[in-house]
């Protein structure tokens, strides 16, 4: 059996799994229409998504896309997570190229298995509250930078730039982090 069979055979166990728990008790037929309806659809969305950035039709992306792809597919993964996603995608020379092949496994595990979940709103706020140390309810751009370029995963001056546009009230020059989470989080639909 090869690795991308033993890896879609698995993924159907965890799609099965899932819907144990998602489910009463439906018919064991019932079951195995819906983990492969399920895992269908998942493959379905990745390809979708995939084939936005196939520019040349030929299943392959460029391997600086696949972030936006990953995502696009409502995935937050921190760049060190990301980087090892790419390691496992790529090829063992690398051509700066994903192919669709080694790329379909891979993310229906990560969407099966729900990984890199983007943070819910609440948890998002209470990180700006512990930042906002003398409870104002903003941050100004000055304390954000810092945090952003000197602590953690650094951001590129590119990605704090990007960040600050959107973040800061144009009015007060400064971050209401309640307004600007609602922004941030994702809707799981």
């Amino acid at each position: 059996m090869s690795k991308i069979s033993r890896r879609i055979l698995r993924m159907r166990c965890v799609a099965l799994a899932t819907l144990k728990v998602t489910t009463n008790m439906a018919a064991p037929a019932d079951e195995k229409e819906s983990a492969e309806s399920l895992l269908a659809e998942i493959q379905k969305k990745i390809t979708d998504a995939f084939d936005i950035f196939d520019h040349e039709s030929n299943k392959t992306v460029d391997v600086r896309e696949v972030g936006t792809i990953i995502r696009s597919l409502g995935c937050c993964p921190t760049e060190g997570e990301l980087h090892d996603l790419l390691a496992e995608m790529e090829e063992e020379e690398p051509t700066g190229y994903i192919r669709f092949d080694r790329f379909l496994p891979i993310m229906t595990n990560v969407l099966m298995e729900r990984k890199f979940k983007p943070a819910p709103e609440d948890q998002i706020l209470k990180s700006f509250e512990v930042l906002d140390s003398e409870k104002k309810g903003h941050i100004t751009v000055e304390e954000i930078t810092k945090y952003m370029t000197e602590e953690g995963e650094p951001f590129t001056q590119e990605e704090l730039e990007e960040m600050l546009s959107a973040a800061v009230d144009p009015d007060k020059g400064y971050i209401l982090y309640k307004d600007y989470a609602s922004m941030m989080a994702v809707d799981e639909t």
